[in-house]
């Protein structure tokens, strides 16, 4: 009732009486929003966000008034390489006086070390009001408890109550940090000796070809994609494709199919700059490619430079695979498209269907239309064949060009 004296508000808004100002919700969507004269804009949630397009129409309704705002609120999230990855890179810059912070003030709230999780007393540096909260408190600690019992189903604990993401899958391939931790600048790779990986679940929707290369430990990988823009999955996918094409990431194909020769026409153009030994690719996928692979240079039968992959290689990579995760030994660049990949990834116990334990495991995805797993898997398919290799770096010089 003391409210009433000073607001006026309904099921969409909240109007101040006195100066006629007015907080209003607004929907996930950007169209019909021009022309706003906001003061602030409160983004609530960022971690759903898989673009820009919501935002910017919002931010450039600002600046009509004076003293405008913008206020981001979020807990962590599962969907990666959007905004919220973006502006927390962005506050970490800021934090650690790498860059000026251009009017944002930063306020993170996480534990440093999944470690810390098991103690109760650490806690509140992800969720600084739980001290005060005792009711909190106690849903916190069953959360955390169902956590321990099942660290599968409930990951939304280390998610959203600790801000520490543990990936999106029934067994995450590795941390989210160690996928992040990819993002670092290639060497100059021109000459060195790689092998070639093609993943496709069906060549009118996604297609990708990734190129592999070591140095000892170290796994460096080159990788490109395709989308059929007249796939019927299209409109489910979320991420922010259309960016990754003006970033060169992906190429947007508006046709009925990505014809295998696109994806060989980008291999022969590559060869032209590296030593590409040897191709692999799915058993099950090889006809379809078959004679535009043979065109430039790669046949399975005749050349013999073409590895059919079945799943039993896959089982025998993957713990070097999740070796080479958990030393940080992985250097992709700056490829979103490749990291959402491998964050849309589970592992999937090998013969779990029949009830026995072999210790092995395959990739799988987690979200069979929305969620794209081809870069990643073209890039298994290349460490398949990574004894072509040996222990690294090669050059034109030294081994003989097998595609001019």
């Amino acid at each position: 009732s003391k409210m009433k004296k000073f607001f006026y508000w309904n099921k969409e808004k909240i109007i101040g009486l006195k100066y006629h100002g007015t907080i209003q919700g607004r929907t996930n969507n950007p169209k019909s929003k021009d022309g706003m004269r906001s003061g602030i804009v409160i983004f609530n949630e960022i971690h759903q966000y898989t673009n820009y397009a919501n935002m910017k129409v919002f931010i450039t309704g600002l600046g009509k008034k004076k003293h405008p705002r913008r206020l981001y609120a979020t807990t962590n999230g599962d969907v990666r390489e959007g905004p919220l990855d973006e502006l927390l890179a962005q506050s970490e810059q800021i934090l650690n006086g790498e860059i000026g912070d251009n009017g944002l003030l930063p306020f993170i709230c996480r534990l440093d070390d999944k470690k810390e999780t098991d103690d109760k007393a650490k806690w509140a540096k992800a969720n600084p009001s739980l001290t005060y909260l005792p009711d909190l408190m106690i849903e916190t600690a069953k959360e955390y408890t169902e956590w321990k019992l099942n660290p599968i189903a409930n990951s939304d604990f280390m998610t959203k109550r600790m801000n520490l993401p543990q990936g999106l899958s029934e067994i995450a391939i590795t941390d989210w940090e160690n996928i992040k931790a990819t993002n670092r600048p290639l060497p100059d790779l021109t000459g060195w000796l790689c092998t070639c990986g093609i993943d496709y679940a069906a060549i009118s929707d996604f297609a990708s070809v990734n190129l592999h290369f070591r140095k000892g430990d170290e796994r460096f990988d080159i990788n490109h994609s395709w989308l059929c823009l007249q796939s019927k999955d299209l409109f489910r996918i979320k991420a922010p494709w259309r960016e990754w094409a003006e970033h060169g990431l992906i190429t947007l194909v508006d046709d009925v199919e990505i014809h295998p020769d696109m994806l060989c026409s980008w291999i022969s153009s590559m060869a032209q700059r590296y030593q590409i030994t040897k191709l692999a690719l799915d058993n099950h996928r090889y006809a379809l490619v078959s004679a535009s692979l043979r065109k430039i240079g790669f046949d399975a039968k005749d050349f013999k430079n073409v590895h059919l992959v079945r799943p039993s290689d896959i089982m025998k990579i993957q713990t070097v695979i999740d070796s080479t995760f958990n030393n940080q030994n992985f250097l992709w660049g700056d490829n979103p498209v490749l990291r959402w990949a491998a964050n849309n990834t589970k592992l999937v116990k090998a013969s779990k269907a029949i009830g026995s334990d072999t210790g092995n495991f395959y990739y799988a995805k987690i979200e069979g239309k929305s969620r794209k797993t081809d870069p990643f898997l073209a890039t298994v398919h290349s460490m398949v064949i990574e004894g072509e290799l040996g222990t690294g770096e090669s050059s034109f010089d030294d081994l003989p060009v097998i595609i001019g």
